[in-house]
């Protein structure tokens, strides 16, 4: 599995005569294996990094440092494809499922890339769909199935070509606090289970619970939270539970 090491990561967008500086020098390590959760406000920049890591976008300045790969800002056009189609896999909050395929359609999707052929990409969607408990609903529907049936086949999708590197876009955004708590269950599972390095971006402070650690963007960089952060977090979250129920 991959280990990514980023430094010095910098992206500023220009907004007619605006300058946002959304990454502003980040440095983060990764070791191969890890479930890093990364916390911050709306336009603090988690997407963006998401992006970066998934060579969707790329950085004005820095240095990402995948293991096996080289630095995803330098390699070529062909390195980076195959990076995209083997290396990586991507988790959408929205789920961006074609409605008019089944599960096991959606799921194909990523393999359409690929040389595998249509037996061992039959074997891989049946794997990843039984992998999240959906093997039973291969040939549903997304508007037949619940959103947390939707978001485990968009895991499915995502782990089918069988990546080191597991990216999650706030993946519990649209769902009900238990179907939250079954899909990162989920998450934890496929992380320890297969060694993937699972890094998820969220502003839901419920979940810190579920990572290995717990980083914040603010004003585009990188702030570790300490043990004593996230217990104070959690006071607050279960403080704030107390409160609602009452």
């Amino acid at each position: 599995m991959a280990g990514i090491r980023i430094t010095n990561l910098t992206k500023t967008y220009f907004k007619d005569d605006e300058r946002i500086d959304v990454l502003g020098g980040i440095d983060l390590e990764m070791p191969r294996g890890s479930f890093v959760m990364v916390l911050g406000e709306s336009g603090s920049g988690k997407t963006t990094l998401l992006n970066m890591l998934g060579a969707l976008d790329r950085p004005d300045a820095g240095a990402m440092e995948v293991e096996g790969v080289g630095d995803i800002c330098r390699i070529d056009d062909r390195a980076l494809s195959d990076y995209r189609n083997k290396v990586v896999g991507h988790i959408f909050q929205t789920f961006n499922l074609k409605g008019i395929y089944t599960a096991f359609e959606n799921v194909r999707i990523p393999l359409i890339f690929t040389s595998v052929s249509r037996s061992e990409a039959r074997r891989r969607i049946t794997a990843a769909l039984e992998a999240v408990g959906l093997a039973d609903r291969m040939h549903f529907k997304p508007i037949q199935l619940s959103e947390g049936q939707c978001q485990r086949v968009a895991i499915a999708r995502a782990i089918v070509n069988e990546p080191e590197v597991l990216l999650a876009d706030e993946p519990t955004g649209n769902l009900d606090p238990k179907t939250a708590r079954h899909i990162m269950a989920l998450l934890v599972r496929l992380n320890k289970e297969r060694g993937i390095t699972l890094v998820m971006v969220t502003h839901d402070m419920t979940l810190l619970e579920y990572a290995d650690r717990v980083v914040t963007l603010e004003g585009g960089r990188v702030r570790e939270n300490t043990p004593e952060d996230i217990e104070a977090i959690r006071r607050s979250v279960t403080a704030l539970r107390g409160a609602e129920g009452r």
